[in-house]
């Protein structure tokens, strides 16, 4: 029996299909919602207006603001002195995950509904109730999880999310497919292994990673062709929907462990990594937790598809392996410092998580890949 089990589904209502967009007025007007701010970026809102014919419904009053492009304290309080001035009662965030993120703070910090348009499949940032936040350099500042709000509505068209980036989805894929690899020991433990929630949140994670493995190339050739068929619907929710009830219904015992744990510390102690998107930095933290467990047969399974998708494997492939043991010893402190790290039912020391470092870069080196 868990008593510190936190259990928050996700948003209250999902529609993605073509023309889903359309339905946004029916979900406001049960929010009785009137003076709406839209919280957007640059190309992917240029993409997104001619889909959104509910901006010229005289029945609402619209203000927008473009955020600044990180999900960090001052875009917050930008939103919040937009919210003040326009009395605003709902925001709409139209973007990728740090919009989304972005969004979901501010909305819980002033305490009002919002919804969100994603405009592509990169991460569930959309759809988790914790916003990663970052400097407006882009240095990770850790993370704020929300009690008060989730989304009211996740609502977005398939034809919007296809003319996105590649790169973008198959950091996601990578993003993804690190919810099974990052609780699958965690979960397998006795003390863990008949709790209800828990079971289903492994079966998700299960099903992300199967998914993955079956469908990424295909739902990759269908994106670059610009077509919308099952494959990348199918797996484009999945990125951005279903991975996020992975850790909506584990919470900290499924939602993520040294992988990304290691994203942050990157993001935060080695400038470089900035250059490289929040999916790619967790597809080298995937190698790096295996690295940790000694589960290298692991890592030779999935090489493979690593290739096929371009994905980085070490931080000398990066180029970004820090010359300085100092930035390696504040990589080891910040990683060791997270508790969700501590549940991989291992003994996790400095010592360990230092050695996994090395032991992993030269693995990968002797692979030749």
């Amino acid at each position: 029996m868990l008593d510190d089990l936190k259990v928050k589904v996700g948003p209250g209502f999902y529609r993605y299909h073509v023309g889903a967009i359309d339905f946004v007025p029916t979900v406001l007007t049960e929010f009785v919602a009137k003076n709406i701010l839209i919280v957007h970026g640059t190309v992917s809102w240029e993409k997104a207006k001619p889909k959104m014919h509910f901006l010229e419904d005289s029945n609402y009053n619209f203000s927008y603001h473009q955020y600044t492009g990180e999900c960090s304290y001052y875009g917050a309080d930008l939103i919040a002195k937009a919210v003040k001035e326009n009395n605003i009662d709902f925001i709409i965030g139209v973007g990728g995950g740090k919009l989304a993120d972005l969004v979901g703070y501010a909305a819980h910090t002033l305490n009002i509904d919002f919804g969100v348009i994603p405009t592509l499949a990169s991460n569930c940032a959309p759809w988790t109730p914790l916003s990663v936040m970052y400097k407006e350099s882009g240095e990770s500042e850790g993370k704020s999880e929300h009690f008060l709000r989730q989304a009211a509505f996740f609502i977005t068209d398939p034809e919007l999310v296809i003319d996105s980036p590649v790169e973008y989805f198959i950091a996601g894929l990578a993003d993804t497919i690190a919810k099974w690899y990052e609780s699958v020991a965690i979960l397998a433990q006795d003390h863990l292994i008949n709790e209800p929630f828990l079971k289903v949140a492994g079966y998700t994670a299960q099903l992300c990673k199967e998914a993955i493995m079956q469908d990424a190339n295909q739902a990759i050739v269908d994106m670059k062709k610009g077509e919308v068929t099952e494959a990348f619907v199918h797996l484009s929710e999945i990125v951005f929907a279903v991975a996020g009830m992975v850790g909506g219904l584990g919470d900290k015992y499924a939602r993520n462990a040294a992988a990304h744990a290691m994203h942050d510390a990157m993001s935060k102690y080695i400038p470089k990594s900035h250059d490289y998107l929040h999916g790619e930095k967790v597809a080298y933290g995937i190698f790096y937790q295996l690295a940790i467990e000694n589960q290298w047969q692991m890592i030779d399974e999935l090489l493979p598809m690593y290739k096929e998708l371009n994905l980085p494997v070490s931080l000398h492939q990066m180029g970004m392996f820090p010359e300085d043991e100092a930035v390696i010893e504040s990589l080891v402190e910040f990683i060791d410092s997270k508790e969700k790290v501590h549940l991989i039912p291992i003994p996790i020391t400095k010592e360990l998580l230092r050695d996994s470092i090395y032991k992993l870069e030269d693995y990968i080196a002797e692979k030749n890949f």
